[in-house]
């Protein structure tokens, strides 16, 4: 197969015609050739020869290594042990500029670079497990991005691609930090965070979120979130469920820090609920029935205080955390909303992350279409939608 390609362009093969080599001789995803051709080709001579290649990919021992490792070798800086956020940007470059389901983007530069942004700091939230943004093999190998990535060559509608790469997803992300950030500087304070999911949190959660307990802010202004930032809180936020997830939220509730949730930190939580559920004449719980529903709910090993196991042995994790400081969902799991209930039926495969983008983009197209037939261009209505600046 190589000396077929080759066979052809006796000189080597250019960047643009190296992509049959990507897919079919190293079987890899084709948005990973321009990197494996600047890999075989470092001193950027634009061109790689068979010898070149071979000298790589064989006598290298890149074909005897598993799809990760090879992935892995190739996105990583020369003397480097771990994969950064900057060498997944040329694959995100090579998607943006050759995935059809991208092509309505290839004239709005900033939104290219937002969306580029937001799938990188997806698959760090997901994959990079330590959290000190230096992507490991062994969590490359963990996760499940590699499978996505293969997923991009047989799909065009990048929005199957729900993992990572959904542009509906991203959407979803953007406008929801447009809207909070007023003044439109890309930074967001805790008076804007407090008014997410229409004013859901509680101050004393917002208030731990910026003393950045469960995650160092990447925003150099002080008192502010930048958008890499809010992109960990929404994820943390609308699926807490999932492992990052409750990591995030354990942090944010362990006050002290000593690894374990009392049931005086969890009061300290639900006070402000319950202040706001008598401020809008909600019937008021008290707090020895909370305490009692959240024992039973997580069964943990050592009774009144749990551990970041406990909750992630349990299924109803979630609910817990939106009982401490999440008005809106808290309400929602009390009355079994029909809707939110008859949703996860539909499709059980769905995360609550899934769940919530279909739900919002559908909110988002809507609000859309009224825009536009109100200006009277209603014949755009099956067009993906457009940068909200």
């Amino acid at each position: 197969m190589v000396d077929q390609v080759f066979s052809n362009y006796i000189d080597g093969l250019h960047v643009d015609e190296f992509k049959s080599i990507t897919k079919q001789v190293c079987k890899l995803p084709s948005f990973l050739s321009p990197a494996l051709f600047r890999k075989i080709d470092p001193n950027c001579t634009d061109i790689v020869t068979r010898d070149a290649f071979i000298k790589y990919w064989i006598d290298g021992n890149m074909l005897t290594m598993d799809t990760a490792s090879q992935i892995y070798n190739i996105l990583r800086q020369q003397g480097c042990s771990y994969l950064r956020q900057a060498d997944f940007k040329p694959v995100l470059d090579e998607l943006l500029a050759t995935h059809p389901g991208l092509e309505f983007l290839r004239t709005i530069s900033e939104f290219q670079e937002r969306y580029a942004e937001t799938v990188i700091y997806r698959i760090f939230y997901y994959i990079n497990r330590s959290g000190t943004g230096c992507l490991t093999l062994r969590e490359l190998r963990r996760g499940n991005l590699i499978a996505a990535m293969q997923q991009l060559d047989e799909e065009d509608d990048i929005n199957k691609i729900i993992r990572y790469f959904s542009y509906e997803h991203f959407y979803v992300i953007y406008c929801k930090f447009w809207e909070l950030d007023g003044d439109h500087d890309c930074f967001i304070d805790k008076d804007n965070l407090i008014k997410y999911g229409n004013n859901a949190l509680t101050y004393r959660i917002v208030d731990r979120i910026f003393s950045q307990i469960p995650r160092k802010f990447t925003s150099k202004v002080e008192g502010k979130m930048s958008y890499e930032d809010f992109v960990y809180f929404i994820l943390a936020e609308e699926d807490k469920s999932s492992e990052p997830s409750l990591e995030y939220w354990f942090k944010c509730v362990d006050l002290d820090g000593n690894g374990v949730i009392t049931s005086n930190e969890m009061q300290f939580f639900f006070e402000e609920q319950l202040h706001r559920m008598e401020c809008i004449t909600q019937e008021a719980v008290l707090f020895s029935d909370i305490l009692c529903q959240i024992i039973d709910m997580i069964g943990p090993e050592k009774e009144n205080c749990i551990t970041l196991q406990d909750l992630k042995g349990s299924k109803l994790s979630a609910n817990v955390f939106n009982i401490l400081f999440n008005l809106n969902k808290f309400m929602a799991f009390e009355t079994r909303d029909p809707f939110l209930i008859r949703q996860e039926r539909e499709d059980p495969n769905l995360t609550e992350w899934d769940r919530f983008a279909q739900r919002e983009y559908a909110r988002l197209s809507m609000e859309e279409d009224v825009d536009e037939v109100s200006n009277g261009s209603a014949d755009v209505w099956d067009e993906p939608l457009e940068p909200p600046f």
